[in-house]
């Protein structure tokens, strides 16, 4: 053996060894550094047990009577109580608040969505001042546990009839073309849960998820519903499963993911964080390449379905977390959304065509609520239109409702005032001298999806929203039906600023409402700037285009 391969061998056998020796170590090092790690799993957790839970739902109710009811709102098929606690500040009037439901529907193996709702209840019933303002402005209803077999018996997510709370069961439950849950009598939870949202109509519908030990078969439970150190990754907004259960505004998703990581929580955005598009039908092919989650319809859909209720949920490893984000959605709520000029959550949009919108109308939130609810239902009768193209200087927003009234969209600006001109509550010459001003050729129109049923007059009161895409424009004159209107938060308009533009809203009383079925908003306005339109070559292509040369 040559000198230099002899030595290449002996550093061959020294790295041999060394290697092995490293393996050795590092099997130790690792037990040595897992040893210093603590062993939070070890300890236990309190244990909830149905005793204790209403024990502390009635200790809440004696203990701040001016704060909190406590009400039996069912029973499961077993016979155990269904419970629900109502917090507001009795002594502040309830026509101006707003409503928000918070529930954990998957409640049972999914502990920490109730543990969560637990502590929610002891802040809201809290001195601090936060939880004093909430209860000023917003009544919250809390139902903690939806299926109590499955939080204190089972740790499963269905009840003795196989229906899971939270999803309701399946398709084959629901009648969605009628807005009705056709398995109540195997759903007490459910029932009873659609039942409050049916009294309260709430303006959001929080729910509330965690920690799964639906992930253990019975056999292996043992007694891991207590122990300590469980979490899970942590998601706000949106279920992974349902990419239809969410609010409609990121914005709101956002308020609530900074007041988590605000409180040192993290939250996964979902689709977001995975850079994956949504899925549809038309995108079978391509399945693999996008998001996981699907359309589906789970039983706080109903909320949405009926009412036009923004809905949420948060999975929760920690109750800190939950608790935080929870506050961050109740803050939407105590202050001015900005596109909006009173506080309150942002739910009174209920029909829209091209950053037009139909809105609700009210004095207060009550009022705005039984007019949401309303129009919510009306609106598939809504025919839409506006100007077209469109033009600086002018906006227009025209609403009929039912087949009769939409008839006079069809043609031309010329068409429509020729057709309104016996209608005694429109003034057809004020409209006639608005659209020859200005250069527009059609009324584009968006049909109504219901026009083969007689519509009733709207009882409750109507609103209109248009946004100018002008800071500080000069309202030179708002009108309905071609009568000028004046400011009012009622019966006139409104302007103010939102989300960059001049927000317009358009206010229609009960009483005239109710004897109209069309709706002709006119508006111009004066920019506060001038733009620029179009383009010019550069000066030298210009001048050789000037003589002839390229």
């Amino acid at each position: 053996m040559t000198p230099f391969r002899f030595l290449g061998f002996a550093v061959f056998l020294s790295a041999f060894f060394a290697a092995t020796v490293r393996g050795q170590d590092s099997a130790t090092d690792i037990e040595t550094r897992l040893a210093g790690l603590p062993r939070v799993w070890e300890k236990r957790i309190p244990k909830l047990t149905e005793e204790v839970y209403e024990a502390s739902l009635a200790y809440w109710a004696e203990t701040f009577p001016d704060r909190v009811t406590h009400e039996i709102i069912g029973h499961t098929l077993g016979g155990r109580p269904l419970h629900q606690l109502i917090i507001t500040d009795t002594s502040v009037d309830d026509r101006d608040k707003q409503v928000c439901f918070v529930t954990a529907l998957h409640g049972g193996p999914e502990r920490t969505g109730t543990t969560t709702a637990l502590h929610a209840i002891e802040w809201l019933l809290s001195d601090d001042p936060e939880a004093a303002e909430t209860r000023r402005r917003q009544i919250i209803v809390v139902i903690p546990i939806i299926n109590p077999e499955a939080f204190f018996d089972t740790d499963r997510f269905r009840n003795r009839e196989g229906i899971d709370p939270y999803t309701g069961g399946g398709p084959e439950h629901w009648d969605l073309e009628n807005l009705t849950y056709q398995s109540g009598e195997k759903a007490p939870g459910v029932k009873a849960f659609l039942e409050q949202i049916d009294r309260f109509r709430p303006e959001v519908h929080l729910d509330l998820h965690g920690t799964g030990l639906q992930e253990y078969r019975p056999d292996q439970l043992g007694d891991r519903t207590r122990y300590r150190g469980q979490t899970m990754f942590e998601i706000t907004g949106s279920a992974y499963s349902n990419y239809a259960l969410r609010p409609w505004d990121w914005r709101v998703t956002e308020a609530m993911i900074v007041a988590g990581e605000e409180a040192g929580f993290p939250s996964d955005r979902y689709e977001a964080d995975a850079q994956r598009a949504y899925w549809g039908p038309a995108l079978q092919p391509i399945t693999p390449l996008t998001w996981r989650g699907r359309p589906n319809f789970y039983t706080a859909q109903m909320a949405y379905a009926r009412y036009h209720t923004m809905l949420a949920a948060l999975e929760i490893g920690w109750e800190t977390s939950g608790l935080a984000r929870l506050k961050g959605m109740l803050r939407v709520g105590n202050g001015v959304w900005p596109s909006e000029n009173r506080s309150g959550y942002s739910v009174d949009r209920v029909r829209s065509f091209t950053g037009h919108f139909v809105t609700t109308w009210g004095h207060n939130a009550a009022e705005r609520r039984d007019s949401r609810v309303e129009l919510w239902r009306r609106q598939p009768e809504f025919t839409q239109a506006i100007l077209y193209p469109q033009t600086e200087g002018r906006d227009t927003y025209f609403v009929a409702l039912g087949k009769e009234a939409a008839v006079f969209f069809d043609g031309e600006p010329s068409a429509l005032v020729e057709g309104l001109r016996d209608k005694t509550e429109i003034d057809a010459g004020s409209l006639e001298k608005f659209f020859d001003f200005g250069p527009e050729i059609q009324v584009a129109v968006d049909r109504a999806p219901k026009l083969d049923v007689e519509s009733a007059p709207i009882e409750r009161g109507i609103g209109f929203r248009l946004r100018i895409p002008y800071r500080e424009p000069e309202i030179v004159d708002v009108r309905l039906n071609g009568h000028a209107l004046s400011p009012s938060p009622t019966d006139g308009y409104e302007s103010f600023s939102g989300n960059g533009y001049t927000q317009l809203q358009v206010n229609v009383p009960p009483e005239k409402a109710k004897r109209w079925k069309l709706f002709l908003v006119t508006c111009a306005y004066r920019p506060d700037v001038a733009r620029e339109y179009g383009w010019e070559p550069p000066t030298a292509v210009r001048e050789r285009l000037s003589k002839g040369t390229r």
